[in-house]
């Protein structure tokens, strides 16, 4: 017989290893960028089964948006591509997804009177809360992100004019 695999091995490479690892899904980063992909992914299906089908296209948009997010955070793409101003990004995302949102949902509930169209509604308005809730977190994020680039920069300004040889005083 053959010995099972040790308790710390690493697992077999296939389709484990397109999922995201444990730790990003069980951060609040990874936990609301699931919630908006189901969320979009829901509400779409709903704008299609509904007579509203003209408002499928931002559902789809932002559950593409979302998955694509989720997907580079999980692999730690910010971290490889520091040319992209990932916090600023996901800032923007999150308030025009949470303002289309709110648009949509309210025309939705307003003037369609299928269910379907009552139920994306219903739906538009928890993403919209769940958009809101992640553009707070992000902006506080990108505070802070922008406050350690200012803080540089001034110091090294300085330290360019001192150390440069102009005579133009």
């Amino acid at each position: 017989m053959e010995e099972p695999e040790a308790a710390g091995a690493a697992p077999p490479p296939g389709l484990r290893s397109l999922l995201p690892p444990r730790e990003f899904l069980c951060s609040r980063k990874g936990q609301l960028l699931l919630a908006e992909s189901v969320l979009s992914f829901i509400i779409f299906i709903c704008y299609i089964a509904s007579l509203a089908a003209s408002f499928m296209m931002a559902p789809l948009l932002e559950f593409l948006l979302a998955l694509f997010l989720f997907f580079a955070y999980a692999s730690k793409l910010n971290e490889k591509f520091k040319g992209l101003y990932w916090p600023l990004m996901d800032f923007l995302r999150c308030v025009t997804a949470a303002i289309i949102y709110f648009a949509i949902s309210i025309a939705a509930v307003s003037k369609y009177n299928d269910g379907a169209s009552k139920a994306a509604g219903v739906f538009g308005f928890i993403a919209t809360i769940v958009y809101a809730i992640d553009f707070y977190i992000t902006f506080n994020d990108l505070v802070t992100f922008l406050k350690q680039g200012s803080s540089d920069s001034p110091e090294g300004r300085k330290s360019e004019d001192e150390d440069s040889d102009s005579d133009s005083d």
